[in-house]
């Protein structure tokens, strides 16, 4: 008998065994492309059938002096918000008391001198083209060459920015890039779009315009402007987005250089929940404290994300909220590079607002959100990021084929490991760790996260 119950064992843990080794390979097996329309038109609905009108302009992203005599007018009523609780700093979201002191700062500081801002934002090349039936904004900022100096190698780059960034972000970024420098070979070429309903470039008319589909339209521009082959460069919805670029079109990517990497496949996201119980296994000690575990995770979740949750179910209601009502406009963006530049900021009376950045820069990013009535558009991309879900599920399993970079700055809300990233990037040729720094690297440290640029590109040595 005894006999006849040990076989039955023995049976019963082949099969279990059988059946886990079949699930972790049915996991970790890559995933195919999904079938995308890469033409998919996503304008209005038109009488006539649409024709593309492929011309790349230049774009004048001046505002009407209207516009700015107006928002004073606004910015003159007075501020009716309830005093703070005493000693919350920003832990309650955007401390009233230092509310006042930027609308104060927009108001009387700011936009005296907005002719001065505006001819800073122009300073970049701007252009508008139009690609399936989006009008989509881009700055193209071609790469300088020294005199008398072996010219550099060029690199065509897509350079994307998330929320509730702008391409502002990039305007100490872009400079480092176009310009030769001793520790790289290389020079870049750079493509820096606004986003789809973000910013000057418009928003889509029909629901399931989500990341994959605007992946496809980023493709799409680069196309445009010349370039069949090009590295991808991102954080925020720009690393979901250049992620799907890269696994949407191996044959155009080059490489893939993130500031928040992350692998959303079945298999990246039991890797994640199985190093957050037993970190040692995942996680190089070194940088242990990077990677604070599912405790954290569920916190920052429960205090940071109830945004996203609104913002991917109820996009238009807090959008309406926010039109036409510049101080809430500010206190909504604002309040975000307070806490995601460093969570230690909310014990902060002022929210450490300027530690890192100054007014004009803050105020430069929500202008531009303000002036193109692009708050509701931008956040919609949450929205349809869930109705076309099932593309983005199809695509995080397809592995990323392109050499790749992953650059963590210490005060990001989150990371993931390498060994958690190793399905997604089979070829994952730079990885670092940053002792400073958070979610906005390019505008709160754009020459550290050029040097771990240009370190990746070395170490990829794409020519």
């Amino acid at each position: 008998m005894a006999n006849i119950w040990a076989r039955v064992l023995v049976a019963a843990v082949t099969i279990l065994v059988a059946v886990g080794y079949k699930n972790y390979r049915d996991l970790s097996a890559p995933g195919k492309r999904p079938d995308l329309n890469n033409q998919e038109y996503w304008g209005p609905t038109l009488k006539e059938p649409y024709r593309e009108n492929k011309a790349i302009l230049p774009f004048d992203i001046s505002v009407k002096p209207e516009v700015i005599e107006d928002l004073v007018n606004q910015l003159r009523r007075p501020l009716k918000a309830q005093a703070p609780l005493e000693g919350v700093g920003f832990k309650y979201g955007f401390n009233a008391n230092e509310l006042a002191k930027v609308v104060k700062y927009w108001r009387d500081t700011y936009l005296a001198k907005w002719s001065e801002r505006e001819q800073y934002l122009k300073k970049l090349d701007h252009y508008q083209t139009e690609i399936q039936g989006l009008k989509i904004h881009f700055i193209h900022a071609k790469p300088k060459q020294v005199k008398g100096q072996k010219p550099k190698k060029v690199l065509p780059l897509l350079l994307m920015h998330g929320w509730p960034g702008t391409v502002r972000e990039f305007y100490d970024f872009i400079p480092l890039l176009t310009t030769p420098s001793d520790k790289s070979d290389y020079v870049f070429e750079v493509i820096a779009p606004s986003l789809p309903g973000y910013g000057w470039s418009q928003g889509s008319s029909k629901t399931g315009f989500g990341v994959a589909q605007v992946a496809v339209v980023m493709r799409n521009l680069m196309l445009r402007v010349g370039f069949d082959k090009f590295l991808v460069q991102g954080g925020d919805w720009g690393s979901l987005i250049g992620s799907n670029v890269a696994s949407l079109f191996p044959e155009n990517v080059l490489g893939y250089h993130s500031n928040m990497c992350g692998n959303n496949s079945p298999m990246g996201q039991l890797r994640l929940l199985l190093a957050s119980f037993f970190p040692s296994w995942y996680v190089d000690s070194q940088y242990a404290d990077f990677y604070k575990g599912l405790g954290h995770l569920f916190g920052t979740i429960m205090e940071e994300m109830g945004y996203a949750h609104i913002q991917a179910s109820k996009p238009d209601t807090i959008g309406n909220a926010l039109i036409d009502n510049p101080t809430g406009l500010a206190s909504y963006i604002l309040e975000k590079f307070s806490t995601w530049t460093n969570t230690e900021f909310r014990l902060l009376p002022d929210g450490g607002l300027t530690k890192k950045f100054t007014y004009d820069q803050l105020l430069d990013n929500v202008m531009i959100y303000y002036v193109t009535n692009s708050i509701t558009t931008s956040m919609r991309l949450y929205s349809e990021s869930m109705v076309a879900s099932q593309f983005a599920l199809a695509v995080d399993s397809v592995p990323i084929l392109a050499k790749a970079g992953c650059a963590r700055f210490a005060h990001e809300i989150t990371h993931v490991p390498d060994s958690v990233l190793a399905n997604k990037f089979p070829n994952l040729v730079h990885s670092s760790h940053h002792r400073d720094g958070g979610h906005f690297p390019a505008f709160e440290l754009p020459q550290q996260l050029y040097d771990d640029f240009v370190s990746f590109v070395q170490k990829a040595n794409f020519f």
